[in-house]
């Protein structure tokens, strides 16, 4: 079961501990391997989730996978939550981590949909004018989504702009549907 609460503590623990001994960029990279890794690798994600697993055998299999990959900061912090019975809650503690990052370092993610892909010159485009009118580095994510038939929707963090054809054919069926045009003959 996940708990935002706890993982955002725990992530806020993580970030304050490698911000004291300047190791927040290493932390970081290590934190995207992991969660890539937990990403791109559905065992490893069952098993470290698996209840039945005993605790030891996990405790073994990260150790064959990550020792000296990470740095000893990530690694004993990664390894106390394994030993707390933390496993469900890794992939939200990443999350909640790399929010903190992102917010000190001023960076935004921006999800961009659109109904086919975005060639590389619109992409900085679009880039470049966020970036100009939130003063902040911007990330962007591509989503192609082709039920939008045109246009595009952005999210930015508490911000969303839906521009697609989708939405206006969707508006002009509703304002139709409530037809308030009287035919008087």
């Amino acid at each position: 079961m996940k708990n935002p609460k706890l993982s955002g503590r725990y992530a806020k623990a993580l970030f304050d501990f490698a911000k004291e001994k300047n190791q927040v960029e290493e932390v970081n990279g290590d934190l995207q391997l992991f969660a890539n890794t937990l990403k791109e690798n559905r065992e490893l994600q069952t098993l470290l989730r698996n209840p039945v697993v005993p605790c030891n055998q996990k405790h073994q299999i990260f150790q064959s996978i990550f020792n000296g990959t990470l740095h000893d900061t990530t690694y004993q912090f990664l390894e106390v939550l394994l030993k707390k019975r933390r496993e469900p809650a890794l992939d939200t503690i990443c999350d909640e981590f790399f929010k903190l990052y992102n917010a000190e370092h001023n960076i935004r993610t921006v999800i961009i949909a659109t109904a086919s892909p975005l060639s590389e010159p619109l992409k900085e485009k679009i880039v470049a004018l966020l970036a100009e009118q939130t003063h902040a580095t911007i990330k962007l994510q591509e989503i192609v989504n082709p039920v939008l038939v045109g246009g595009f929707v952005i999210k930015m963090d508490d911000y969303f702009l839906d521009s697609s054809i989708r939405t206006k054919i969707n508006k002009l069926r509703q304002e139709f549907s409530q037809n308030n045009f009287q035919v008087q003959f």
